[in-house]
């Protein structure tokens, strides 16, 4: 299993928000053309910048869960271990 994040930021941003939260997983830009944050979904116009959102994506490219936030919410990190550990069992 890989975690990655995504944002909507410069890649000299990400790397220095990324060192300063000493992030144990890589933190990738999709800056400027947001393809990625697209294709997702969470892209929000003004400011161009994406909702805060969780997806769990199995070996073969299908999302098997999403979960999205306001920027200040907390996710249901019970809810999304559950299903990511089950996605392990059945590989």
């Amino acid at each position: 299993m890989q975690i990655v994040g995504i944002s909507a930021s410069n890649p000299f941003s990400q790397k220095t928000f990324a060192d300063s939260l000493k992030l144990p997983y890589p933190l990738l830009s999709d800056f400027p053309d947001l393809q990625v944050i697209r294709s997702y979904g969470v892209l929000q116009p003004n400011p161009v910048a994406a909702v805060r959102a969780f997806f769990l994506v199995d070996q073969q490219g299908v999302v098997r869960g999403r979960w999205w936030g306001e920027p200040f919410d907390v996710f249901p990190t019970e809810e999304i271990l559950k299903t990511a550990q089950a996605m392990a069992q059945k590989r």
